[in-house]
């Protein structure tokens, strides 16, 4: 069986790396801990680290959370379903929200639970993905702020999740104008500006962050290491906390070449091969992942010289050349992987999640 493992003391250093950065800077913020698909082995290490806040877009990984620790506080990080209002009442102590009549049945529900739901409003600045208009923003929290049993606690925007936008000076200081705004209109203290997440980060270092902005939501960067705005790794941070590991099930010399006419495979593509290689061989190996589990392009082998030549849906083919590190059958190839990857990794029931052990070997 593969199998993924979560380094516990990279883990930990990263944590430490970013909570020192954040507290210099008098920002507060919470782990986005959706990567880990509500794994409760992984979910106890993370609250080892000591963090106050996590946020999870998943009302059963939220609950997990709660059931670990119940002193956590718990973000369910977009707009709720209404079908899921009690359960988000139940399990997540701040909801992001968009959407005025969500907010009147959280306020009704919060109510029956004899509860206080906070909420943060987000404003669209321009990712296009959840976010009130700007110029319905006034009127909007008008309205959200009638309501019984919501505190509003926050004002915050997304950017680069969906189309890439990136985070700068200017927009970030519009963010905060409109918290100051809101504040000065209604008399309403609004604690948080959450403007951040792990693509902001690199303006902490450029002194391009505005003070007001004071809230941070990160994953990617804690688990990856990512410096997301230049798509590079922190100099300081490991890239390593998760590596996968696939057993060899079957190694052969075959041809490079696939013989006779060719079709479309079960993706519907069609391939084309360099007819000088004709009757050429390698060294190919099958190993236990396949299109179930993961895509190959979000994975990449620690070998360089490791190829990918084929994927089906519970199988992965790779070429290993002359095969010059002699592996056999029963051996383990280990692989690097990026966000979605990991991401694709956890949610896939077959394959197992285990805490790095020091005695992981590539050959039994």
């Amino acid at each position: 069986m593969a199998f993924i493992t979560l380094d516990t003391q990279k883990l930990k250093e990263n944590y430490q790396y970013l909570d020192e950065l954040f507290s210099k800077n008098g920002i507060k913020w919470a782990i986005v801990s959706k990567l880990l698909c509500g794994n409760k082995l992984y979910l106890s290490e993370l609250i080892k680290l000591g963090i106050k806040e996590i946020c999870d877009s998943r009302i059963k990984n939220l609950k997990n959370i709660k059931s670990l620790n119940p002193k956590i506080e718990t973000i369910y990080i977009k707009p709720p379903p209404k079908r899921s209002i009690k359960s988000i009442i139940e399990y997540a102590d701040i909801s992001i929200n968009t959407e005025f009549d969500t907010i009147k049945i959280l306020s009704q529900e919060a109510k029956r639970q004899n509860k206080t739901h906070k909420i943060i409003i987000m404003i669209e600045m321009g990712e296009l993905r959840e976010g009130v208009l700007r110029e319905d923003f006034i009127d909007f929290y008008s309205n959200v702020f009638n309501l019984s049993n919501i505190e509003v606690v926050g004002i915050g925007t997304n950017l680069t999740c969906m189309y890439g936008v990136l985070p700068n000076h200017d927009k970030l200081i519009q963010l905060s104008l409109y918290e100051q705004l809101i504040e000065a209109k209604f008399g309403k203290v609004i604690p948080f500006v959450s403007g951040g997440s792990s693509v902001t980060i690199p303006l902490i270092y450029q002194n391009l962050l505005p003070k007001g902005i004071n809230h941070f939501r990160v994953g990617e960067t804690l688990f990856l290491g990512t410096d997301v705005y230049h798509n590079s790794t922190f100099k300081n941070m490991h890239n390593d906390v998760f590596r996968l590991y696939a057993e060899i099930i079957e190694l052969t010399e075959k041809l490079v070449v696939p013989m006779d006419q060719l079709g479309h495979n079960l993706e519907g593509k069609t391939f084309d091969f360099d007819k000088s290689k004709i009757g050429e061989t390698t060294c190919r190996a099958i190993i236990d992942l396949g299109l179930l589990d993961v895509e190959e392009k979000h994975i990449e082998s620690v070998k360089p010289n490791i190829k990918f030549v084929g994927i089906s849906s519970d199988m992965i083919v790779v070429d290993l050349g002359d095969n010059e590190e002699n592996f056999k059958v029963g051996d383990l190839l280990e692989f690097k992987m990026d966000y979605m990857g990991v991401l694709r990794i956890m949610n896939s029931r077959y394959v197992e999640k285990k805490l790095k052990a020091n005695n992981i070997k590539n050959h039994y």
